[in-house]
């Protein structure tokens, strides 16, 4: 094969591979990376780590910001200074209705929007929690792999667990201080 062959062939291969890249499909027919052969989101394999998603929606960084800053002393500060300022500024206004109905609706519309960004971020941080331990769960040699999907349970069965987990661990209590005592 003469070296012009070749490169007129690398050059195609360049050509489909750009294309492909642009279609997200392949020069063979199959989908893209991350796509099964008819282009639907691949499944991980059960071992395949989970490639991280390098762009958190608008939504959840504006959620994590603002749970952030809401634990923060300074914000708490900030809020007790304005409750002192709303407080000073009584006399001036005679106590009115108005002056008492600023505070309230202030303080009703914070603490309502706060409500969702919270809850969302503690879903977040307890979906990443029981993920991280699913994990240990698995990989502990003599763990119950089905305690990995103990949070699907319904609330009886869960509570039936509980007990039973419970009572496994007086009884090792029990073996515990039995062997300590024997020493």
């Amino acid at each position: 094969m003469s070296i012009s062959t070749t490169s007129r062939q690398t050059r195609a291969n360049s050509r489909q591979n750009a294309k492909s890249a642009r279609t997200g499909k392949r020069a063979n027919g199959a989908a893209g990376p991350g796509t099964d052969s008819n282009g639907a989101p691949a499944r991980p394999s059960p071992g395949a780590k989970p490639r991280p998603n390098t762009k958190p929606g608008l939504f959840t960084v504006f959620a994590q910001k603002t749970a952030q800053l809401a634990g923060r002393p300074v914000t708490f500060m900030l809020a007790a200074l304005t409750i002192v300022v709303w407080g000073v500024t009584g006399p001036l206004f005679g106590y009115s209705d108005t002056w008492q109905l600023v505070i309230n609706t202030g303080t009703t519309i914070v603490t309502f929007l706060m409500v969702f960004l919270i809850q969302n971020s503690q879903n977040r941080d307890a979906l990443a929690f029981q993920i991280k331990l699913d994990e240990l769960i698995i990989a502990m040699q003599g763990a119950e792999n089905r305690m990995a999907g103990a949070e699907d349970l319904c609330d009886a069965d869960l509570e039936a667990l509980h007990d039973a987990y419970r009572k496994r661990a007086a009884e090792a209590l029990d073996t515990l201080e039995k062997r300590r005592a024997g020493r």
